[in-house]
Parts: structure tokens; sequence; C-alpha cells
């Protein structure tokens, strides 16, 4: 008789907006489609969103230490001046993952950029793009003892997956391509909810649009970008979108006629909507440019201050020709749309064989009879 009972697989990503949870849409669907069941562990928006894109998935609300980026965008500072806290934080999250993993059976645990999440006796993945860690000009004293606390965390998972291409730097740069590897690293391409395969049909049909703007991140600053963002689309003749990144609420709404406004929107609409906008605005996240990316859009980029990860990104984009970028103190929206012309986007396609040989090799047992071809594939 075959084995049929499922694996576990506990996923818990980062709680520090929607971006972390929005890149493991195709672990989950992978997952799923060889053999696994998938149980999510996480808190606050990213819990919401994963509610809303799988409502039959169990879920656990597994805190995470709560940051808020201040006003004033020194984000650093206040991380630093944090440190012994978020430390303290990963070592109470490192003890509560042991108690949800023996309640869950989980057999298999991975984690998306959240350090406490091991176990020393359940195979454990950690998945970041963040190796060389970014820090301001005046604390780049600091680097070296940060990389070595990140590294530190990272050995006691057994594997490290790499959302990026090994070659040519890929797409995050000197952030997944640090001079040296953790022992345990493996590159596993970029993820995005926008390419887990069949097109989900749905009823839902929208105009189109001359730009899209998709907010995101923790407050109070994707607050703030929301307000600057509307206040110069009063006095602009378009036909304009706004994802607000609020997936806790479904409120929609419609400004002059011309400002359709969603607090939420579920991963085929959203794709829809991307797909029928001539340009986005968006913050310079990683999971948002992997979504960009995989569905060939032009975009704007305006990094979250003072968040030295989304700067370096959008600088190394900018850079290369590919995106156009501004700071949000400075950004002017025409000057901006009629420099985004000069930045064509790019087009990268992940197969995902890389993925599903890592799942396969983490996996204590073979999946479920009925998925073995998938898992061959």
């Amino acid at each position: 008789m075959p084995n049929t009972e499922k694996q576990k697989v506990l996923v818990c990503p980062m709680d520090w907006g929607i971006g972390h949870a929005s890149r493991c849409v195709p672990l989950i669907q992978k997952l799923g489609e060889l053999g696994f069941e998938v149980i999510i562990a996480a808190s606050g928006r990213p819990l919401e969103f994963i509610r809303k894109e799988y409502p039959g998935t169990q879920v656990i609300d597994f805190p995470g230490t709560p940051v808020t980026y201040p006003k004033n965008g020194w984000i650093a500072l206040k991380m630093l001046r944090a440190l012994p806290r978020l430390l303290f934080g990963i070592w109470r999250e490192h003890y509560a993952l042991k108690t949800i993993a023996r309640q869950t059976g989980a057999s298999l645990i991975i984690s998306d950029n959240r350090y406490g999440c091991w176990h020393a006796t359940i195979p454990s993945v950690f998945m970041t793009h963040q190796l060389d860690i970014q820090v301001p000009a005046g604390f780049l004293f600091l680097k070296g003892i940060l990389k070595r606390i990140n590294y530190w965390f990272i050995r006691h998972y057994k594997e490290c997956w790499i959302p990026d291409f090994e070659a040519h730097r890929g797409l995050a740069g000197a952030l997944s391509h640090p001079p040296k590897l953790p022992g345990n690293a493996f590159f596993i391409g970029i993820l995005s909810r926008f390419s887990i395969g069949k097109q989900r049909l749905h009823d839902y049909q929208s105009p189109g649009f001359d730009l899209l703007v998709m907010l995101s991140g923790p407050e109070p600053q994707r607050s703030i970008l929301e307000e600057k963002i509307l206040m110069q689309l009063v006095n602009i003749n378009m036909q304009v979108a706004m994802v607000r990144g609020i997936p806790e609420s479904d409120e929609a709404y419609v400004l002059d006629d011309r400002i359709h406004v969603f607090s939420h929107l579920e991963t085929a609409k959203m794709q829809e909507l991307i797909n029928q906008s001539a340009l986005v605005i968006c913050r310079s996240g990683y999971s948002s440019i992997m979504d960009l990316v995989t569905l060939g859009k032009r975009a704007i980029f305006i990094p979250t201050p003072g968040q030295t990860e989304q700067e370096y990104l959008a600088r190394y984009l900018m850079d290369k020709k590919i995106y156009f970028s501004t700071t949000q103190k400075d950004f002017d929206l025409l000057y901006a749309l009629e420099m985004s012309k000069n930045f064509p986007g790019m087009v990268i396609r992940n197969d995902y064989a890389d993925l599903k040989s890592r799942i396969a090799a983490m996996a204590v047992k073979p999946p479920s009879a009925s998925s073995g071809q998938e898992q061959s594939a």
C-alpha cells in the first residue's frame, strides 16, 4: 500500500510588510504540487494576506518583534538602537517555534527572513536575499559585526535559500552576492506570486490605467507616501489605480472619477491590474521588484526613507538603466513620469526547477505517491 500521509511543512514569513508573505506564494504553490501540507505561521498583515490567498490553509498567529519606521527616515539608527530588543525577540521566537512545531507535527520548517525559526531536530531552511546587509555611510564600521551576526544565525539552519539567480550578480546585486556565501547557501531563482502556474480567471474587469500605485511596508511611511502621491495626482489628468497594501480591509472607492482606490487585491486580480497599467509606482522592496520583472513592467521606485536595502536596490537598478528611482522627499510626479521613459524595465522568468530540487532534498521522507511524478519533473 502506498504511503498517502502528507508531510507537514511550516512556512514562517517575516511580518514587516506583506512582501515576504507575497513571495511565499510560489513556495506554497510548489509545496502543494509536490504533495506537502502547508501550515503558515505569521502575524499581522502577512497573516491576513495568506488567509485571503489560501482560505483553506491552516494558519497560526505567530508574532515576531514589532517594528515601526520613524517619520524622519532614520530607520537604520533606530534599528541599531533596537538591536538588543530584536535579538531578544529572535530567541523568544525560537522557543515559541518549538511549541508550534510540536503541536503541528511539522517535518520541515521554512523561514522567510525570521532568524529564530530553526529547530534542532527538524530540517530548517532560512530564505533571504540579504546576505550583505547594507548600512548607512556613518555606520560602515558596524558592517562586519552585522555580517557575523547574520551568518551566525544562518549557520543554525540546514540550508539557506537565496531567491535570486547566481549569474551576473543576479537581480539583487551585492545583497545576494557577497564576497563569500554561507556554506549552506543555494540559489533558487526569483520568487513571484505572478508566476505560480495556471492563470486563474475571475469576473473582475478593470479599465486601462495610465498609472498604478502599489503601496506597501510598515507604518507610518506607507501612509506618508500615500498622502504625498494623492496630493500630486489632483492636478494630473490620468486614469490611476492605487492599491493601498492593507489586506485586512476590502474597501474600494473612486476619487474624482479617475482614481480607483483598492485596499487590497488578491493575486489574480492584482496581476490583471498590473498588466493593464502602463506604468507602476511602488517601493523598491525586493518582492515588488521580482513581481515586476516577472511581468515585464516599467516602474518608478521610491525607496522607504532610511531603509538601506531598498535604497541600495533602487540605486543598483537605476545605475543599470533598468528602472528610474527617486527619493520620497524629492518625489515630483511629473518629473518622474518624464524621466521614466528612458528606463525600459526588464523580463526574467523562473521555471522553479532549482526550488523544487531543494524542496526534494530537504524532505525527510518522499511525499505522497500521488505527487511522485510531479517531484521528478
